[in-house]
């Protein structure tokens, strides 16, 4: 499947039960960069409208159709969706403060994205890379749905490589070098929603194929182990990858 489709079907679960991102991140964005932002691969609009509230001026850029479509309609205020990739934006030079990428970098050509936001930025712009990252030392639950993906995810393994390589940051920030920050964060689940959010990765079975009947047992045997009053909470160390480009 290619890399601009795999939530093509997953956009309704990616709506409903996707996490947004720390209110600190956005007013530390906000301090450092304030004015205009593109969203490399803004998906369904998650981190845009939370940046159109911030106070910036957004462009969203994503490629997938059904993303796109429900970003479009669902963000409004300072937000345009232009329907290209993060490589090639098509948008005019030097006509941001800031670009952002929020779990979205591992899907890109590294190198590529890097000329376009040197292209895109004014000097002394900023690109912040920003990822909800599943920490599971930080509860049962997690360590939990870590085996679980590892036993029943599609191509989960390939894709949680891709996440954070040091290397590739390194590169990708050049000599300038860049800076990381966390933030604490967590969404709490029901039993319905603990599905949804499993189903709205894309390295998972899809309903009706072979493994989603089992991994859904899977799931239900780690919800029955730790939900309290009907819930279990679902914490992230939101990680915040940011520098400027030479």
């Amino acid at each position: 499947m290619k890399v601009t489709e795999r939530f093509s079907d997953r956009v309704q679960a990616y709506v409903r039960f996707r996490p947004d991102y720390p209110s600190a991140l956005l007013e530390a964005l906000w301090a450092r960069a304030p004015g205009a932002a593109v969203d490399l691969g803004c998906g369904t609009g998650i981190l845009s409208a939370q940046l159109v509230a911030a106070g910036f001026r957004v462009t969203g850029v994503e490629p997938n159709g059904p993303m796109g479509d429900w970003a479009a309609e669902a963000v409004g205020g300072a937000f345009q969706l232009v329907r290209s990739t993060a490589e090639a934006t098509t948008l005019p030079d030097g006509c941001c403060q800031l670009v952002t990428a929020a779990q979205a970098f591992h899907w890109f050509r590294p190198l590529e994205v890097r000329a376009e936001c040197i292209r895109l930025l004014v000097p002394g712009g900023v690109v912040a890379l920003i990822w909800n990252d599943r920490d599971p030392r930080q509860s049962a639950l997690l360590r939990g749905y870590e085996a679980l993906l590892q036993a029943h995810g599609t191509d989960y393994a390939d894709v949680a490589a891709k996440y954070v390589q040091p290397e590739v940051l390194a590169a990708f920030f050049g000599p300038a070098g860049h800076e990381e920050r966390f933030f604490p964060h967590a969404q709490r689940f029901d039993r319905e929603g603990l599905r949804g959010r499993l189903e709205s990765s894309s390295y998972v079975p899809r309903p009706g194929t072979p493994g989603h009947a089992p991994m859904l047992e899977a799931l239900d045997r780690l919800f029955d182990a730790h939900e309290h009053a009907g819930f279990v909470d679902f914490p992230y160390r939101t990680r915040l990858v940011w520098g400027t480009l030479s």
